[in-house]
């Protein structure tokens, strides 16, 4: 999420978004080929061992991975509509407690996630016996951070939005409608 009044986070929201996209979409381009292969290879009466245990990862990356992104910019589900219907005093109350929770939930993720890393040290995949287990689950550690970071980078945009009664939700709907519109204009 950017906005004016924060162009040198912005710069640096774009960066690690972008980061995160190529993250997200490698993962999704690799989990595909696996999938894909696989099928192929059980129709040519071969199976490959491992693949349903490496895609469940892969998955599983992607969804920690694609959580952080959508953290940056705001677009988990949210309650706008209850934050603006309230006097701007407590709405930025409500707002700051709702981040507290949610960072405090994420902190404590990451806390069991490297205490889980821990436990596991020494255990492989079943299929592959080469990948260590650590490896697969570091996304859990990883991927809280990276939810946290994303939370408190658009933190201060989503702050100043919900401050001034600019509700992300109707602002995003808008500018479809209009984008709509724009492109519809010649059909009437």
């Amino acid at each position: 999420m950017e906005h004016l009044s924060y162009p040198v986070l912005s710069r640096f929201n774009r960066l690690v978004s972008q980061l995160l996209e190529w993250i997200t979409i490698g993962l999704m381009i690799l989990l595909t080929v696996v999938v894909s292969v696989a099928v192929i290879a059980r129709l040519m009466g071969e199976s490959f061992s491992w693949y349903d245990e490496i895609a469940a990862i892969m998955l599983a990356w992607i969804t920690y991975y694609g959580s952080a992104l959508a953290a940056l910019h705001r677009r988990h589900i949210g309650f706008d509509t209850v934050l603006l219907a309230l006097p701007q005093g407590l709405r930025i109350a409500a707002l700051l407690a709702g981040e507290v929770i949610v960072l405090t939930f994420f902190f404590l993720m990451a806390r069991a996630g490297f205490q889980v890393l821990e436990v596991l040290a020494g255990d492989t995949l079943v299929s592959l016996r080469w990948v260590p287990v650590q490896f697969t689950q570091s996304v859990i550690p990883i991927g809280a951070i990276l939810f946290m970071l994303g939370q408190l980078l658009s933190l201060p945009a989503y702050l100043k939005l919900t401050s001034d009664g600019i509700s992300l939700e109707h602002a995003e709907i808008e500018e479809e409608v209009e984008t709509e519109l724009e492109k519809n204009k010649d059909r009437v």
